[in-house]
């Protein structure tokens, strides 16, 4: 039978039953619904719920797929058309399905019904009509709806005639039969978990054990790969508030908007980032921020996920970190660049205006491959710190394909970035250039992974744009740097290792080699092109076997020059940022970090202390290699240069935050921190204007979205 036959035919029946009705009253004017045994019992406001569920289990328990049907996996749609008699017998009217046999199974199954309690309707036993949407083959996530709008309860007298152009169509109620209650999709979607290094430090013990094959150096992680080793919706479970009302349930457990049929999901929040706070060495009142954002995020099928969102902020920070965001304001007018988030414009007298946004689409075809393209940042590494890629700069344009198989997972990511600096900036437009970077992470054993990294930065010279040479997934990129001349690009390589010493414990590293000259790198006089840096860091997972309690300790060293080029734009950064650790180049730190919680309760602490050699004067002459952004020719001398170089500044930072996880859903926090931070300068009358002590007292409300880094 045609898809226009059978949609004729159940108009048909329709109005058979119609026109033998004298009075139509809807569903809600009934006054008992068909009750099952098992029903019968219940109060009258949950009769429709329990004969809804008894009806469900029935055919769940009976319906057996036909033979022919199951040898090829058959999923889809059958529709029932039933009454329930005065009588309270199951009558079918119509059965719409792919095959005769499914149509079949459904009579056999729905003629095994018991007789039941019949509908009511002015004291009278009436009659009442349902159409059924049914979606097999059954399963526990797959549910059966039925359709009350389309449900119509019939009186005893049945000589009312309808005319038949009045028969409305129901496929907008097919689609709100499809609404199912929402099973949290997206913790096994190929959604991003948002990079906050509090949120992430909640599953990095699961992730970590000895002898899981988990790769961890790429992040952000997808829900779907972590959600194997660390259940979310278990924990977001066993961390829910009792609480009944709408608005309860919304601020403390739930999405705002959420959404789910067969084959979607979606869900929609509001965000923010309020924080009010008081640097008390700067000559300003007070410290704030006033972030608003939107943020949706679903899926349509099993393969394909999108993710946007749109920030709207104002603010006015501490004053060592509004003084580092003039200094690397942009070309234009405009008086900072908000480390991390993006371009700002002035807002009052005092403070920035700075809207950004993020998104991506996100497509995996099978368990091998998944496809991004989209607006945001990305972090290579197991540390705090990265020297291979970090998110401490602005979003940016990227396109990634993420490879895993056996012990293997290989990432590989092409990128647009931009130098806003007024050196470069051609007509009012800002300078673009692209980056592609290939990362091997390689489980070895089920101790030690190794991960091999490569990057090239180039330009838009000769008007190449962007290089399809660079498109290759596999190829070495210091090969086509080469061929395309000896400035034609930068190429950067890297090393990274994690070793599992125990659950507990795990050390990691990395080594980044800028300028591949052995000769330089191992010569030992210090040559300008000895351009390394290397990390080392341990983790210890439930130390002293507190559950929860989370300690890391991290050593990052760079020496001068590394990350910058003698070509004044193929730097490694991006609006005036650096793409890699955060402090640039010619620095050591140590950093020492505590996390743990309890429940909703969180607690962490930071504390780093190190050296850096900055320039002596904002022009960067002669240039000492701190800054990426000078330009190599500017260089004092070829060699004998040592980290530190320049005028050498001594720091410690410290930062502790309390704080209570409002909502898990959407990791909404409430929170109070303090910041100590102090520089001791050697040459302390420089045109740097390094503000030198500051204790910044802060309180918030905040979406945990992102990394802020206040620790420079």
């Amino acid at each position: 039978m045609t898809n226009i036959m059978r949609i004729l035919f159940v108009l048909f029946i329709s109005l058979i039953v119609c026109n033998s009705a004298k009075a139509q009253i809807l569903i809600s004017d009934v006054e008992q619904y068909p009750l099952f045994e098992e029903c019968e019992e219940v109060a009258v406001r949950q009769q429709e719920s329990c004969f809804k569920l008894s009806l469900n289990t029935f055919i769940k328990s009976k319906f057996e797929m036909p033979e022919s049907l199951a040898k090829e996996n058959f999923a889809g749609n059958v529709t029932v058309l039933f009454e329930v008699t005065k009588e309270g017998m199951f009558k079918v009217l119509y059965i719409d399905a792919i095959s005769e046999e499914l149509k079949t199974e459904m009579q056999r199954v729905f003629e095994e019904l018991p007789v039941v309690k019949p509908a009511t309707y002015n004291g009278k036993p009436a009659y009442i009509q349902f159409r059924y949407p049914i979606y097999v083959p059954f399963s526990g996530e797959n549910k059966i709806n039925i359709d009350p709008n389309n449900a119509i309860a019939q009186n005893e007298v049945k000589n009312t005639k309808k005319r038949a152009d009045t028969v409305e169509s129901s496929e907008y109620e097919d689609l709100e039969a499809e609404y199912e209650k929402y099973e949290y999709r997206e913790f096994e979607s190929n959604i991003n978990i948002p990079f906050s290094h509090e949120v992430y430090s909640r599953f990095d013990f699961e992730l970590n054990r000895v002898g899981t094959n988990a790769h961890t150096s790429v992040k952000p992680f997808l829900y779907g790969t972590v959600n194997k080793y660390y259940d979310f919706k278990a924990q977001n479970d066993s961390l829910k508030l009792k609480g009944d009302s709408w608005l309860f349930r919304k601020f403390f457990n739930e999405r705002l908007i959420r959404l789910q049929g067969k084959d979607y999901w979606f869900n929609a929040d509001v965000a923010a980032d309020l924080q009010v706070g008081k640097d008390f060495d700067a000559d300003f009142k007070n410290t704030y921020n006033n972030t608003r954002a939107a943020v949706i995020q679903g899926g349509i099928g099993k393969n394909l996920n999108f993710y946007a969102a749109v920030y709207e902020s104002q603010g006015r920070f501490a004053g060592y970190f509004n003084n580092y965001a003039e200094s690397i304001k942009p070309d234009g007018g405009n008086p900072a660049v908000i480390p991390g988030r993006g371009i700002a414009k002035s807002f009052k007298e005092d403070s920035y205006d700075y809207p950004t946004a993020e998104g991506y689409i996100s497509y995996s075809p099978n368990t091998t491959f998944n496809f991004q393209f989209g607006h945001g940042k990305n972090f290579i590494g197991d540390g705090y710190r990265s020297l291979l890629m970090s998110d401490v700069a602005s979003p940016y344009p990227y396109f990634k394909v993420s490879t895993s198989f056996w012990k293997l997972k290989y990432t590989n990511t092409w990128m647009s970035l931009r130098d806003i600096r007024p050196e470069v900036t051609e007509s009012g437009s800002f300078r673009t250039k692209y980056m592609a970077t290939h990362y091997l992470s390689y489980n070895i054993t089920k101790r030690l992974n190794i991960g091999l990294f490569e990057s090239v930065l180039w330009e838009n010279d000769n008007d190449r744009g962007f290089d399809i040479n660079y498109l290759n997934p596999i190829i070495f990129y210091r090969a086509i740097e080469f061929s395309t001349g000896s400035r034609g690009g930068n190429a950067l390589i890297g090393l990274a290792y994690k070793y599992k010493i125990s659950n507990q414990l795990n050390t990691y590293g990395q080594l980044m080699i800028d300028e591949f000259s052995s000769k330089d790198i191992i010569g030992g006089d210090n040559s300008y092109k000895n351009k390394i840096g290397y990390q080392l860091g341990l983790k210890y997972f439930n130390a002293f076997n507190v559950d929860n309690l989370y300690l890391q300790m991290e050593y990052n060293r760079v020496r001068p020059y590394t990350y910058s080029h003698n070509s004044v734009t193929l730097n490694y950064g991006h609006n005036n940022q650096s793409m890699a650790h955060i402090r640039g180049a010619n620095f050591s730190e140590a950093i020492f970090i505590a996390r743990y919680r309890l429940k909703r309760w969180y607690g962490q602490a930071k504390f780093m202390f190190g050296a850096k050699g900055y320039e002596l004067t904002n022009d960067k002459d002669p240039y000492y290699g701190g800054d990426i952004y000078g330009t190599e020719y500017d260089r004092e001398t070829d060699l004998g240069n040592e980290i530190y170089q320049g005028n050498k500044v001594d720091f410690t930072y410290g930062e502790f935050e309390l704080g209570y996880l409002v909502n898990p859903a959407t990791n909404l926090k409430v929170y109070a921190s303090i910041i100590q931070r102090n520089l001791s300068p050697t040459i302390k009358d420089t045109e740097l204007n390094l503000v030198e002590n500051s204790t910044w007292l802060n309180f918030g409300l905040r979406t945990d979205l992102f990394n802020w880094y206040y620790d420079f």
